[in-house]
């Protein structure tokens, strides 16, 4: 018998680091005035496309807020050439997906094809942009939509507490205290003539930028361009200009009352520095490392050690004008109170200790480490490319931020985090049963603390 011996190969080892940045774009214009932002990425064989539209929330008329809602999402249903039954057979020729959504800065209209079929699928957005038919029967059918969402919305603990604190946060007549895409009252008024109105005053090619990304080669993308969005006309009025609204962020603590609730949904937050900011690196390091993962301070306390939650998170979150700042998640309804006392101890440890050298490794890992991962589709950078535009921030901002992002030190980091999140300054809105919770809530230190219904 003849004895077999194993033979182990080499295991293989990893390969030098490649260098990586965020692929910065070019930037061209088309005759008509748009501005097109391309990336080329090699192998990826769907395009994604974005075109922003200068039609922010804060241009709605007063008292029908979500008619830019409803016209984003009317964009598809039909133009001067087809209808909306035909628009959407066009689409899945194409084997391309189109969706459309409104936002404090304007509107998006997403675009995702084969790079084989882009000019047919482009050909269809600029239809949706250039003449858009907004059939009454489609724009009623949208406007019922809406006011079924907004119900499910009202139910959802999470929803119901940012609809809560933004309008604690800021003035009642600034657009960003309300509801993005309306409430029941406004969008009840909106009708085809207020869609058609707001889509003519603001929708034109002159403000509008196209943002695309995928693999280009051997694609006359300009002579695409032209004989599709190209050939959208409009005004020459100027670009809108950005608000900056105001917030009232001393501390205080607001119930929203739900009978019975298990649960408390707990949303703390304030107005803070925007991306424009210099700071804004060390603040998004300090954040990742307030609640950015499971091994953050606050989940590490209240998660871990405590069992209070599933998970609890920080977040710094761009709005057009400065960025929320913010401290959320759930926690059952008894422990409401000691939850919120440890959150406020975690604040105070950390402006009192610093972070460490450790917590500032694994949040640049986490966030500069896994960028290549994080953006290894079209649709991806598009999108963070889109929003670059819609802040108003230079083309190169992104490999810009993550060069930042890596260089941040563990005393900068803590500085911005712990100015950030100063508990004397976080307006507190919780969804659960007012009549278990609000006892255990005085004497936090969070400030006068109010019911709503």
């Amino acid at each position: 018998m003849t004895e077999t011996t194993m033979v182990f190969h080499p295991r293989p080892s990893a390969g030098p680091e490649k260098a990586w940045t965020f692929p910065a774009p070019t930037r061209t214009r088309l005759a008509n005035g748009l501005s097109v932002l391309r990336v080329h990425r090699p192998g990826q064989q769907v395009v994604a496309a974005e075109l922003l539209l200068d039609a922010p929330l804060d241009a709605e008329p007063e008292g029908i807020d979500g008619v830019a809602t409803i016209m984003a999402r009317a964009l598809s249903e039909g133009t001067d050439t087809m209808d909306a039954e035909t628009f959407a057979a066009e689409l899945e020729r194409c084997g391309a997906t189109m969706d459309a959504g409104a936002d404090h800065a304007g509107v998006q209209v997403s675009l995702d094809v084969p790079a084989s079929r882009l000019e047919r699928a482009l050909g269809l957005m600029s239809d949706a942009v250039r003449a858009p038919a907004f059939p009454a029967d489609e724009v009623d059918r949208l406007v019922r939509q809406r006011l079924d969402e907004i119900v499910h919305e009202l139910a959802s603990p999470a929803r119901r507490a940012a609809i809560a604190l933004y309008a604690e946060l800021f003035d009642a007549a600034a657009r960003v205290s309300r509801p993005r895409a309306g409430s029941a009252e406004t969008v009840a008024r909106v009708e085809r003539d207020a869609v058609v109105d707001f889509f003519t005053k603001h929708v034109r090619p002159a403000t509008a930028t196209l943002v695309i990304v995928g693999d280009l080669d051997g694609v006359d993308l300009d002579g695409i361009l032209e004989r599709t969005l190209g050939t959208w006309t409009g005004s020459d009025a100027p670009a809108s200009t950005v608000k900056h609204d105001a917030a009232d962020d001393s501390a205080r603590v607001v119930v929203v009352h739900r009978p019975g609730s298990v649960q408390t949904q707990v949303l703390a937050g304030r107005l803070g520095a925007d991306r424009h900011d210099p700071a804004w690196p060390e603040l998004s390091i300090g954040t990742y490392c307030l609640g950015g993962t499971l091994t953050s301070r606050l989940d590490k306390v209240l998660r871990e050690e405590k069992g209070y939650t599933y998970g609890i998170r920080a977040l710094n979150q761009p709005l057009r004008s400065g960025a929320l700042l913010a401290v959320t998640g759930s926690v059952e309804t008894d422990v409401t109170g000691p939850a919120l006392a440890d959150m406020v101890t975690v604040l105070t440890t950390l402006a009192a200790e610093g972070l460490a050298d450790d917590e500032r490794d694994a949040a640049v890992q986490n966030l500069v480490g896994v960028a290549p991962l994080k953006y290894q589709t079209s649709r991806s950078v598009a999108d963070s490319i889109a929003d670059v535009v819609a802040q108003r921030l230079p083309d190169d901002y992104l490999p810009g931020l993550y060069a930042r992002l890596a260089e941040v030190a563990t005393g900068d980091a803590s500085d911005a985090v712990v100015a950030g999140f100063d508990p004397s300054r976080l307006v507190v809105v919780l969804v659960g049963d007012a009549t278990v919770i609000r006892e255990p809530l005085e004497g936090l230190g969070l400030g006068p603390v109010t019911v709503v219904e």
